[in-house]
């Protein structure tokens, strides 16, 4: 019994990946007073579900259970952070689930026929490019996580349109003045930063950062998805078919349980995501009786996701909003109307 007691106290560098839950997205929203001026609400007897899974520490203990569960898997400390730490991952997720759930609106309400907008906030660095042997001025070198550029060669640079215009102009190896506003401070420094070639396309140039995405959305009213600690941009998809289902007469998923994993762009296209068998377990296990996937995944991940559904939960991938509304109304869901005021 002690050691049984000794085994759950005792924390290893390990983590779990783990089936977690898939829930309804509906129950969550709420809509602001305001929302009754431009749409209506409808009630639907589908129900569009949002999936998670688990990454908690593991004791010793857990490590044992989780290496007999074919559903598991076990992560070193650099398989689940990589070069972040912890609390940087963790900042990171809450992010991208905001910044999911204001693309998600933007993209439901453009397709209502409701008018919104992207407003882009500043360039904030999310990460930053190095090279294998990065030269002491690049951007590798110099510039961190959480700083905002402000100007370019001298040219101010309030949003990522106006820094994308000046940068794409220049080439690999140009050193270029750019002013820089470190975390938690309004002085703004100067920085001499080496350019250099995109890893994915050499012939584009770039600082050699990747900007964290503060775009915010501008609606005529207030949406909210209640998330509670869960982090990613994984829901978007979602979000998004829950969002316009809410605002849209009948069934968009013909009465059927389904369940989206998926991150959602403002073009309209669905990401790859993390974790896809294990939420194809939480999906099933559910009661789902479709889960939609991103075309993007990998084939194994596909595969994997095709034989945890068995007969049980059909499995579809989705590059877009539209192959997300073929597939759903291909099972029955009512066809997408505008849910304007005027329709």
């Amino acid at each position: 019994m002690l050691v049984i007691i000794a085994g759950s106290l005792t924390r290893v560098r390990l983590w779990e990946l783990a089936p977690g839950a898939a829930e309804a997205v509906a129950p969550r929203m709420t809509f602001g007073e305001d929302a009754l001026a431009f749409a209506t609400r409808y009630e639907t007897d589908g129900e569009v579900m949002f999936v998670t899974a688990l990454g908690s520490r593991l004791s010793l203990l857990d490590v044992v259970a989780a290496w007999r569960d074919d559903d598991v898997r076990i992560l070193t400390f650099e398989e689940r952070f990589g070069t972040q730490t912890p609390s940087q991952q963790r900042e990171g997720n809450a992010r991208a689930m905001v910044s999911s759930k204001q693309i998600a609106e933007f993209v439901a309400l453009t397709r209502l026929g409701i008018e919104s907008e992207f407003v882009y906030g500043d360039v904030v660095i999310d990460e930053v490019v190095c090279e294998e042997a990065p030269d002491p001025q690049s951007a590798c070198k110099q510039l961190a996580i959480g700083d905002t550029i402000v100007t370019f060669d001298g040219r101010p640079t309030p949003i990522l349109p106006a820094l994308i215009e000046v940068v794409t102009v220049r080439s690999p190896g140009d050193v270029v003045p750019v002013g820089v506003r470190r975390e938690g401070s309004d002085d703004v420094v100067t920085l001499n930063i080496k350019l250099i070639a995109s890893p994915d396309d050499s012939q584009r140039t770039i600082i050699g950062i990747m900007p964290r995405d503060t775009r915010t959305v501008k609606t005529p009213f207030e949406v909210g998805i209640d998330t509670d600690s869960i982090g990613g941009p994984s829901a978007g998809l979602a979000f998004t078919l829950a969002l316009i289902d809410e605002l849209s007469k009948g069934s968009l998923t013909g009465n059927v349980k389904v369940a989206v994993t998926g991150t959602i762009d403002g073009d309209e296209s669905v990401g790859a995501v993390g974790a896809v068998p294990q939420k194809a377990v939480a999906a099933r296990d559910s009661g789902a009786k479709l889960f939609l996937v991103p075309a993007g995944q990998s084939a194994d991940d596909i595969a994997l996701a095709r034989r945890i559904g068995g007969a049980r939960m059909r499995v579809e991938t989705v590059g877009t909003l539209q192959d997300a509304l073929d597939i759903l109304r291909g099972i029955g869901g009512d066809p997408l109307p505008d849910a304007t005021t005027n329709d």
